[in-house]
């Protein structure tokens, strides 16, 4: 068995994935990160989904790659870069490229790819007994640059140096406060809350949501703000599709007319 990701549709709107790898803690196997990338390329297509929930099963959210595969390929460059640039990278590319929310259900063990697949959230709520590292050092090899680079924009880069420097682990109250973590709940909550969350994203206007993210990862290239700002930012936007070609949509007219109604909007 090497594991699987599974997607459903517990109701509208929303978007189940579930990482599965019995008796691995949810360990990523090769098979599973391209399972990762088609999931995520079918979310994209999709007109429904609204938000995503993704989570692992049985109390861990995922500690990390399948080692058990690793002698059949990690020996030769060849065989190593396509596993890193094509599958792995394919999984966590395709996560990025969705312009579907995703809130990430956090339990138990999140290292190495977890923490990987966790960068790609949006909003990520753990338990209070959730662990986070990438202890890869231990194993004799480092990050592959792309993964290096998502992982310490979004834990930063003192974290990151930590994780795979010293192969420090951290808990969640301590994520939290270094910014990775939105929130944190006592784990007899956490399923809820991620739960609850996902939810109301997706109870939003689903439009919007997705232009965010549009916008918000164009962003992501833009300088720190400086006198050269505003010109890289017009540029950035000249880049997407037109930011405003939203304003006669009916989701656009909906949210106005239901605030000055003063009744809830209904988005369809």
């Amino acid at each position: 068995m090497s594991g699987e990701v599974l997607m459903s549709v517990p109701e509208r709107g929303l978007v189940q994935v579930t990482l599965r790898h019995a008796g691995r803690l949810n360990a990523m196997s090769r098979a599973m990160w391209r399972e990762l990338r088609s999931v995520f390329e079918a979310i994209q297509r999709s007109s429904e989904a609204r938000c995503v929930l993704i989570a692992g099963e049985g109390g861990a959210f995922c500690a990390g790659g399948d080692i058990s595969e690793y002698p059949g390929f990690r020996f030769d460059a060849v065989a190593l870069r396509d596993f890193h640039e094509n599958d792995v990278w394919g999984g966590l590319g395709a996560m990025l490229a969705c312009d579907v929310p995703i809130v990430a259900h956090i339990e138990g063990a999140c290292m190495g790819a977890g923490v990987e697949i966790a960068s790609c959230c949006d909003i990520r709520i753990a338990g209070s007994s959730a662990r986070f590292g990438a202890p890869i050092a231990r194993l004799g090899f480092p990050m592959a640059p792309r993964e290096a680079q998502l992982v310490a924009g979004a834990v930063g880069d003192v974290t990151a140096r930590q994780m795979l420097l010293e192969a420090a682990t951290f808990g969640a109250a301590d994520m939290l406060a270094r910014g990775f973590l939105s929130r944190v709940v006592s784990d007899a909550e956490v399923a809820a809350e991620a739960r609850a969350s996902a939810l109301r994203v997706a109870a939003l206007a689903p439009q919007a949501a997705r232009l965010n993210k549009q916008t918000l990862r164009a962003l992501k290239t833009a300088p720190a703000l400086d006198d050269k700002a505003l010109t890289a930012i017009e540029n950035i936007a000249s880049s997407m599709p037109d930011p405003y070609a939203y304003a006669d949509s009916a989701e656009h007219r909906e949210g106005i007319a239901a605030f000055l109604e003063k009744r809830p909007p209904v988005f369809l």
